[in-house]
């Protein structure tokens, strides 16, 4: 019998895209002896503009093609990686990549995050796998982990930094003492940030991430619209400057927990103590804590982003799909359970910094301690700073732990009393 040949279609050829194209073509040989046969790099599916690109004239014209149809009706590929990025139109591509019996390898996250429950019944339908360790972390093994070393694991909690944008950001706030805006512009003057940082900076970036990865760890459908995402944009110097003083560091956390049936998912700034090992993650780096009751704690830490990185989890999955496809083997459908209760944000309980501003004069403290008794918080401790020009003192509260929708109301009230010039910030307090 001859030997099969494995070929690969590739979508998209940008950064990450030109990283996959290049591993592919110049490892050829690993690559085809890690899986037992030739792995052959088909076709690229570009867009016209792509044509022009430095790279794309440097590599054999007949290796592209701008033509949808064509690409799709390759009769000898037989796995499609998609690196286009973005839910439109990725997700239609990988439906009709599934539905004609290709493999896929995607790093979308987005994608993942909202219709991968869709694209995996659409995957064992037709025989076929669909593979994603690049949509979250990177380089940093996530996905297989959960699919298949803690597998058996009841997994209690997940803790995660997995934006490095945001990472660098509040790292370098909190060393250099600058502002938001100013440590969001020398991310994006190194790269490390885009042009337009909403994704990231307002959390949605990590939430579509933890949205996976709660799925997964949990085996249960948890779409990105039950993720409760805050971003970065309202800290301020003064946040960093407190929070150093009660010996926390503020991170941008995801953060899954399942008990007594209920599932947490949110994203949000958070104080945490400052030696602990999630306090200690700096610049662009992400870690993932997964607490499992047969592991406890395990983490996974490294760059979540970039070109390498990237590029080093999708040919791993394409080996993986390779390997599979030579031996004749299936991959097992993950199965999830639909029934799922996730607990909405205001009956989260966790401790919370609360700053404000209030006029300078008796009583005002006692006032501030009855709006948050009539709600049942509890004051942990409440320092006073030094009064302003203008008569106004800054007042920092750390709060034994409460419900969500008590703070709220709270610091409602806050702002209703005449003796409250300004609530500045509110941040949760975690581990």
């Amino acid at each position: 019998m001859a030997q099969k040949t494995i070929g690969i279609g590739l979508m998209g050829i940008g950064v990450i895209g030109s990283h996959v194209a290049n591993v592919l073509t110049e490892r050829v040989d690993l690559l085809s002896e890690r899986v037992g046969c030739p792995v052959v790099l088909r076709k690229i599916k570009v867009i016209e503009s792509d044509l022009t690109r430095q790279y794309v004239q440097a590599m054999p014209s007949g290796l592209f093609t701008t033509d949808e149809e064509e690409f799709f009706n390759l009769p000898d590929v037989d796995i499609i990686i998609e690196l286009i990025g973005g839910e439109h139109p990725a997700f239609e591509y990988l439906k009709r990549a599934l539905a004609s019996g290709k493999h896929v390898v995607t790093a979308n996250k987005e994608v993942i995050a909202k219709h991968g429950a869709e694209l995996q019944t659409l995957a064992a339908q037709n025989n076929v796998s669909l593979r994603y360790e690049a949509s979250v972390g990177g380089g940093i093994p996530l996905v297989a982990p959960f699919q298949r070393d803690l597998i058996v694991n009841h997994i209690h909690g997940i803790y995660a930094i997995i934006n490095g944008t945001t990472n660098y950001i509040l790292t370098t706030m909190a060393k250099e003492g600058t502002e938001f805006a100013t440590a969001l512009a020398a991310a994006q003057k190194l790269g490390y940030a885009e042009a337009n940082p909403r994704n990231d900076v307002e959390g949605i970036d990590a939430a579509y991430k933890l949205a996976i990865m709660a799925t997964l760890a949990f085996r249960s459908c948890v779409s990105p619209e039950q993720v409760f995402c805050e971003g970065i944009s309202r800290l301020s110097r003064q946040d960093f400057q407190y929070a150093k003083e009660m010996g926390f560091a503020i991170k941008l956390l995801a953060i899954a927990k399942q008990d007594n049936g209920e599932i947490e998912a949110r994203v949000h700034p958070v104080f945490l103590p400052a030696d602990s090992f999630l306090a200690k993650v700096d610049g662009v780096y992400n870690a993932v804590l997964v607490d499992g009751d047969l592991t406890g704690q395990v983490t996974f830490t490294g760059k979540g982003a970039g070109a390498s990185p990237t590029s080093s989890a999708v040919v791993a999955d394409v080996v993986t799909v390779a390997r599979q496809i030579a031996s004749d083997q299936v991959e097992p459908i993950w199965r999830q359970n639909d029934t799922i209760c996730i607990k909405p944000m205001t009956q989260i309980v966790t401790r919370y910094f609360i700053r404000i501003s209030i006029a300078d004069r008796p009583g005002v403290l006692a006032q501030v301690a009855s709006a948050l008794g009539e709600h049942n918080i509890s004051i942990a401790s409440a320092i006073q700073k030094e009064m302003a020009p203008d008569q106004t003192a800054e007042v920092v509260i750390m709060t034994h732990p409460a419900k969500e929708e008590a703070i709220q109301s709270a610091i409602a009230d806050f702002k209703q009393l005449d003796v409250v010039k300004e609530v500045h910030n509110f941040v949760r307090v975690e581990m």
